[in-house]
């Protein structure tokens, strides 16, 4: 990996930071301007609709007064959501866009919050500063993921847990990309690095202890249209779905992480 600060790390970063000022508020299921209440009532019925293990594995009520960062908080809906249970929640992205979109998305909703623009991968946070630190659907994106998980081991308090995601190299959505041609989200991004289950529990050593689960399997497509979309809804999502979960445990697109400093 290269070293955060030299010239190729830079650019790489300002590639990232580019990407996702003009991609953020991109989301194929709304139909709403993006900014409005509606934009963000719609993308997020959308993501946890298609992310409906979030609310199961991550209690987002059970840190009321407690302090929560999230890392790549995108327009801030899952922020939102520990917010919502009485958390102190701050949000640092690298696209002032994301701010922008994130600020407005709690304004619109009163709730309290406060957002930097800021490379998760250098922060200029305390040591020991967070209950939590959450970084979900950033590491892969990055330029220096090794660097970023650094510094939220660094933020984190003694005791305290980073939630972390990536994607799974071995995952049935590459699986079904690669034979039908798929399109995936963000498989253009100037960055997008994927991880076998070994990549990533080395990526996290850094941690005293770590679990990591295999998450998002198929649920119906409301993006795509035609004959694929229909051959992926009637003949691909139940019958993987009612497959022993022993069987498909390791193939789900999303690794989450617990890990403990």
């Amino acid at each position: 990996m290269t070293a955060p600060g030299n010239a190729d790390s830079n650019d790489r970063l300002d590639a990232v930071r580019e990407y996702w000022n003009n991609h953020v508020h991109d989301w194929k299921v709304a139909r709403s301007p993006a900014g409005t209440p509606e934009f963000f009532e719609e993308i997020e019925a959308y993501r946890f609709e298609k992310l409906h293990y979030l609310p199961l594995r991550v209690d987002f009520n059970g840190y009321a007064d407690e302090r929560i960062l999230d890392v790549g908080c995108g327009v801030g809906n899952d922020l939102a959501r520990f917010a919502k249970g009485g958390a102190n929640v701050v949000g640092i992205d690298l696209a002032e866009h994301s701010i922008d979109l994130a600020r407005a998305n709690f304004e619109q909703r009163g709730l309290a919050g406060h957002f930097e623009v800021m490379n998760g991968e250098s922060m200029s946070f305390e040591d020991d500063a967070f209950d939590l630190v959450y970084c979900h659907t950033v590491l892969h994106f990055t330029a220096n993921p090794s660097a970023m998980v650094k510094e939220i081991r660094r933020v984190l308090k003694p005791g305290g847990t980073a939630i972390l995601m990536t994607v799974n190299r071995h995952s049935w959505l590459n699986v079904t990309q690669r034979l039908m041609k798929i399109e995936i989200d963000h498989l253009d991004a100037p960055i997008f690095d994927q991880y076998t289950y070994a990549q990533f529990q080395s990526l996290l050593e850094p941690f005293a202890k770590v679990k990591i689960v295999c998450e998002r399997f198929p649920v119906p497509t409301k993006v795509h249209k035609g004959w694929k979309a229909r051959l992926y809804n009637d003949l691909f999502v139940g019958p993987f779905n009612r497959l022993p979960h022993s069987w498909v445990e390791r193939s789900g697109h999303h690794f989450l992480a617990f890990a403990e400093k």
